[in-house]
């Protein structure tokens, strides 16, 4: 279909297929979300009652979809055994007595160190580190759906990654720690490391999905005699069973970072990182010639924002939420108000329409960021809480790895376990109240970082300014680190909860021309919560950090009641729609939320993006 002038747009009838997006020449959507494959007859088809009755299997996952899991361990293991130390390195002083390379002396709690800047300053290091990491893949999404492809800007990515991890072995350094001048080599290699991951996020996982090649439902018979569905969503859920386990099996390599920290230096802590680093390149030779890869066929965000600054011209900030906002960007109401010279539209009535359903489909991501802060503690709180405990060898940064730990240890009971029994039982158990579950847990996490702390406190020889290099006695208070590994697990619990049935909500509500909208407003929940992070870097330090942590868990707990009041009746239409259908089920699974694949009787849109687009779904975690 040839592209639409802008000056036409305005004159499209609603029964006109990819308003704005077009498929290059040669491309094609995902047959599962083509209405006129999925409304047709093909071969296999199952009848509406063989759906009801038939089980539903994964399809053959191909090969290149494993070697594509293993380039995203790669990346995860480079960044997240990099990620966790920032603290430590900008915060602490290199330890007197130590062996030179940034570890402390043995046999002492001390905690390993380089520049020695402070609390402040390393939590804004920290928070400006992730909050960037999360905040430009919305640009770099932007860019590979319009500009360049996904597989491109990946390749960049990991180009970028490689030029932070070279310098930053060279903080490492053992002249360069001690004369003071490591801090422009890191600096520089922390903020190169947050581009390249930024590049590299919104698009391997869209890619990985584009790999698949169940894309309808079929009924084939087993080796055994069964009749069973080969299933789109179920071959989906597979594949990121893979995929989110490799990038929770990444996360771990932190571990090992930490103790090399610790026991041997930062030149080893840096260098394992980019060890894990350079299978990427040769990966990505290998995969270019053999993977699918959509063109670049424009992007709906420009639109998003075109609409969102139509509405606010007109109606001004008191009108949103009020009955005809959104109303005021259609085409159809700019040209009876005589100002379609005014203001130009690329796009439709009904696109508008996705744009408003898709801000309602996603309000709950407005209560991430307080979910978040109380899960890992507010800016890089957690961290310094853990250098006021001993430690008894344990490097402090491991802690954190038990939010990880939780996760795939808790996963299985809920998926094989809870959720079973409550269905068996006929007990309804929704999205909202799942959620206001984990935000509740989420609370009880901070409160239980609050009461550490305060006994840290309490015990520390240098009281209220435990996390502050102390030098008295031991350092640190007689309070084991492992109590720390309770608020970060229940934390990581929390995320099962929340994370889960938000984004089944927001993925089967909103229209699936809107999925990059979804993303971009998921990403930026997160960024949001890193935002406030490094606003409040300057009170993240001794004498504050009690009240740091006891903060958000009151302003979590009085949130996760409006939350609950606010969006109940979600629970109630989604028991209905249920009852109806029973396939509509967002429960827990390890690799993501079931049923939102393809379009169902909510998320239906006449519109479409560009094929680039049919898979830009997000994880369950913001560890991706």
């Amino acid at each position: 279909m040839a592209e639409k002038a802008p000056s036409e747009a305005g004159s499209l009838n609603l029964g006109d297929l990819e308003k704005q997006r077009h498929t290059p020449p040669g491309d094609r959507h995902a047959p599962y979300l083509d209405p006129s494959i999925m409304e047709g007859d093909y071969e296999g088809k199952p009848t509406e009652e063989e759906l009801a009755v038939l089980r539903r299997v994964p399809g053959k996952v191909p090969v290149i979809a494993y070697l594509i899991c293993i380039v995203e361990f790669c990346e995860r293991a480079s960044y997240y055994g990099v990620q966790p130390l920032i603290s430590n390195y900008v915060n602490r002083p290199l330890p007197l007595n130590g062996n030179g390379w940034g570890a402390p002396p043995a046999g002492t709690q001390e905690t390993g160190g380089a520049l020695g800047m402070g609390t402040v300053v390393a939590n804004a290091v920290n928070q400006s580190f992730s909050m960037l990491a999360y905040a430009l893949p919305l640009v770099f999404g932007w860019m590979a759906d319009a500009r360049t492809g996904r597989f491109k800007l990946i390749c960049w990515g990991v180009a970028v990654f490689g030029l932070a991890h070279v310098l930053m072995v060279a903080a490492g350094s053992k002249d360069l720690l001690a004369n003071g001048t490591a801090k422009a080599p890191y600096f520089i290699s922390v903020y190169v490391l947050s581009v390249g991951a930024a590049m590299f996020k919104p698009n391997v996982s869209p890619l990985l999905l584009d790999q698949v090649t169940t894309t309808v439902p079929k009924v084939i018979t087993l080796k055994s005699g069964e009749r069973v569905i080969e299933d789109p969503e179920s071959t989906t859920e597979r594949v990121m069973l893979w995929f989110y386990l490799t990038i929770n099996i990444g996360g771990f390599m932190g571990i090992a970072t930490a103790y090399s920290e610790k026991y041997v230096g930062w030149w080893l802590a840096f260098l394992i990182p980019l060890i894990l680093y350079l299978p990427l390149p040769l990966l990505l030779w290998f995969l270019h010639k053999r993977i699918v890869l959509h063109p670049p066929g424009g992007s709906d965000l420009p639109n998003v924002f075109r609409v969102l600054g139509i509405c606010f011209r007109r109606g001004g900030i008191k009108k949103i939420g009020r009955h005809g906002f959104w109303d005021l960007a259609k085409p159809s109401r700019i040209a009876a108000a005589g100002l379609s010279g005014t203001h130009k539209t690329r796009w439709n009535d009904e696109f508008v329409e996705d744009v408003r359903r898709t801000f309602q489909a996603t309000g709950i991501f407005c209560f991430f960021p307080i979910q978040y802060l109380n899960d890992n503690g507010i800016g890089a709180a957690a961290s310094f809480l853990t250098t006021m405990l001993e430690t008894n060898g344990v490097p402090n940064d491991v802690i954190s790895n038990f939010n990880s730990l939780s996760i795939i240890a808790v996963a299985p009971v809920l998926n094989y376990g809870l959720y079973p029994f409550l269905r068996r039982f006929n007990i309804h158990y929704g999205p909202i109240a799942r959620m206001t579950t984990g935000l509740g847990m989420a609370t009880l996490a901070g409160v239980g970082y609050t009461l550490l702390n305060y006994y840290a406190y309490q015990q520390s020889p240098c009281g209220e300014y435990g996390s502050s290099d102390c030098k008295i006695g031991t350092g640190v208070a007689p309070i084991s680190i492992w109590w720390v590994a309770i608020p970060y697990a229940v934390g990581g619990i929390s995320e099962l909860f929340v994370n889960v049935p938000a984004y089944g909500i927001a993925y089967s509500r909103a229209p699936v021309n809107m999925r990059g909208l979804v993303s971009a407003l998921n990403l930026f929940n997160t960024a949001v919560a890193y935002a406030i992070g490094l606003a409040c870097s300057t009170v993240i330090t001794d004498p504050y950090l009690t009240w740091d942590f006891g903060g958000t868990a009151i302003a979590g707990g009085i949130l996760t009641v409006v939350f609950y009041f606010t969006f109940r009746h979600i629970d109630k239409e989604e028991y209905v729609l249920s009852k109806n259908d029973p396939n509509i089920d967002y429960h827990v699974e390890p690799e993501g939320t079931r049923n939102v694949v393809g379009e169902n009787q909510l998320n239906k849109s006449i519109n479409r993006p560009a094929p680039i687009a049919d898979n830009e779904e997000m994880m369950i975690s913001p560890k991706q």
